[in-house]
Formats: structure tokens, C-alpha cells, sequence
């Protein structure tokens, strides 16, 4: 599936990925965690194109895509829900949701992509006249990842999704996380809370200051002396 091999990112001169190589297991999820300033931010936004990688490449199903500019990854499924949701605050719930689907050109799949999204997201279909200012904190982050899903992408990566969120909104990101994998939706998510990271994902990468320090089945990650005492608070999770 999604491959990012042997990866080098320098800015200014100071390297924010040292050797980088994770591989994304088809229709499952993988978790990066890490402290701030890791390198989990860059690395997908590298995967996604936004960032140049000095060395190293990107591949999806073997085949290189490092040339490929961040919207023609779109077109292969790659798509990016980025850090602090990034919505157009004056633009209603709907028109934000439609800039994800700005290379679509045929509006009955549009409309039908939008009726399956509000299976999902019913308070999206609520609130689909308001402008995304007016809107909770949990509220614009759903706006946020519907935006990613209305291109149907092959893998979603999702870049810290539940900052400075409710525990309510928490639990429903997770939820979301596990029925889009169920979906067969690939995904990658970066991640503070390590713990509800390592809970839903099915492999996990820790990044230190831009090296790869462990990988792994998560199941196993999160019982490891290492992840537990630097992201866990010291204790097994069961």
C-alpha cells in the first residue's frame, strides 16, 4: 500500500527526519506517536506531498510517486486531514465539505457521496447551513474529516484529530477511525494521546527527534516497558 522509505526532510539546513521508512498496512490503521517536534507532522506531510523529502522516497503499491505534486496524490486516494482542522470559518458546513470534492465534477455523485456522509456524520446534515465559525470545537473537527472523506481516498491521514477535544468527541473520533477502517479505508494517525492511538490502530510507529525508535503490532507496542513509561504514564494498558 503506502510506503515512505528510507526518508531525509531538512528545513533550513536543521534534518526533521533522519532515515524515515514506515509502511502503511492496507485497510488497517497505523498510529504515529511521539512527542512534540518528533517529526509526526512532517512525515505526513511528506507522505502527502507538502513537504520535499531531500532523500528517500514515496511509494503506493510499489510504484514511486515523490514527482507526483500534493493534488495529483489526491487523485491516487492520498488524502490529508490536517492539524487544527484548517476550515474556511465565513463558509457554511456544506460549501466546506464540497472544497474537498473540487475535482469532482458530477454532482449526483457529490449528492451521493454527501447522503452517505451523513449516515455518518448527522449533525453535519443538521448544521449544513451554518458557517463553520459558529460551530464546537468537536463540531469543526467532524466538518474537518467529512471534508477528507468526500473524495472517497484510499488512505486518510489524519494529523492530531482529537486536540483539544471533549472526551465525548474523543470517544466519537475513535469510533470513526474504527468504522472507516471496517470501511476498508487505510489510515494513518498521528497522535498526542498515545494510548487511545495504540487502542485503535493495528500497527504503531514511535518517532524521537526524527529517528524511528520503535514499530510494531500496537497490541504489543503498548505493553512495551519503552512506550510505557515515556507516552503511557508508566502502566500497562489491558
Amino acid at each position: 500500500m503506502l510506503e515512505a522509505r528510507n526518508i531525509v526532510v531538512e528545513y533550513g539546513g536543521v534534518r526533521a527526519l533522519h532515515d524515515v521508512s514506515v509502511h502503511v498496512p492496507a485497510q488497517g490503521v497505523l498510529a504515529i506517536i511521539g512527542a512534540n517536534g518528533a517529526g509526526k507532522s512532517t512525515l505526513l506531510k511528506t507522505m502527502a506531498g507538502l513537504v520535499h523529502q531531500k532523500s528517500g522516497a514515496v511509494l503506493l503499491d510499489g510504484q514511486d510517486i515523490s514527482a507526483l505534486r500534493p493534488h495529483a496524490r489526491l487523485d491516487h486516494g492520498i488524502v490529508l486531514c490536517p492539524e487544527g482542522r484548517r476550515l474556511f470559518p465565513d463558509l457554511t458546513v456544506l460549501e466546506n465539505i464540497r472544497m474537498g470534492a473540487y475535482r469532482l465534477r458530477d454532482r449526483a455523485e457529490f449528492r451521493r457521496r454527501l447522503a452517505r456522509l451523513h449516515d455518518s456524520f448527522p449533525r453535519i446534515a443538521e448544521r449544513a447551513n451554518q458557517v463553520a465559525s459558529s460551530l464546537s470545537g468537536g463540531e469543526q473537527q467532524m466538518v474537518a474529516i467529512a471534508r477528507a472523506l468526500i473524495s472517497q481516498p484510499r488512505v486518510l491521514m489524519l494529523d492530531e484529530p482529537t486536540l483539544g477535544l471533549a472526551p465525548k468527541m474523543i470517544h466519537e473520533v475513535a469510533r470513526l477511525v474504527r468504522l472507516f477502517r471496517d470501511e476498508g479505508i487505510t489510515i494513518v494517525i498521528v497522535e498526542q494521546n498515545a494510548k487511545l492511538a495504540l487502542r485503535i490502530s493495528d500497527q504503531a510507529v514511535v518517532l524521537e527527534t526524527g529517528h524511528v525508535a520503535l514499530a510494531g503490532p500496537s497490541a504489543e507496542l503498548i505493553n512495551s516497558e519503552a512506550v510505557q513509561s515515556s507516552y503511557l504514564g508508566g502502566r500497562a494498558v489491558h
